[in-house]
């Protein structure tokens, strides 16, 4: 589960092969918008979103929540914004219906700054909650809390 820094910005997982929840945000699969960042690579490999930036709207995201259910998505649009206009309000804002948000970074690496210069925002809408399934070892779902008012990873 991932929070807030205390500089405001959202905290991003500690390995670049694992990806992570935004804890203060929804539950995937419940009405709002849940937001999982993950890595494009790094540590000289790839991400667990290395790949992030080629899906296609119409392709399908699977999560599988804690309590062992499995939500199905389709992805509604995949856009790179510059980091210094990353849409927090839409991406992690309150939605009336159940949406995924994919995040993580993209464009050109800036050698100066040892960051990517955009993010990669998948977005996703519900299309079945999905029937019983195992969880994999930190997958992330709890039940919906309040939604998030975060800027964007760092």
């Amino acid at each position: 589960m991932l929070t807030l820094n205390p500089d405001g910005t959202v905290q991003v997982p500690p390995v670049p092969e694992e990806a992570g929840w935004y804890e203060p945000g929804y539950a995937p699969g419940e009405p709002g918008s849940a937001v999982i960042l993950g890595h494009v690579d790094g540590e000289g490999q790839h991400g667990v979103f290395y790949d992030l930036g080629r899906m296609r709207r119409g392709e399908t995201v699977d999560v599988t929540r804690a309590d062992g259910r499995r939500a199905r998505f389709t992805v509604t649009s995949v856009e790179r914004v510059p980091k210094d206009r990353f849409p927090a309000q839409e991406v992690y804002g309150p939605s009336k219906h159940p949406q995924l948000r994919l995040v993580t970074c993209g464009g050109t690496f800036d050698e100066r700054t040892g960051h990517y210069r955009d993010n990669v925002i998948v977005t996703a809408r519900l299309v079945t909650p999905g029937g019983p399934a195992t969880p994999p070892a930190g997958r992330p779902s709890h039940g919906p809390s309040r939604p998030g008012t975060a800027a964007p990873p760092a």
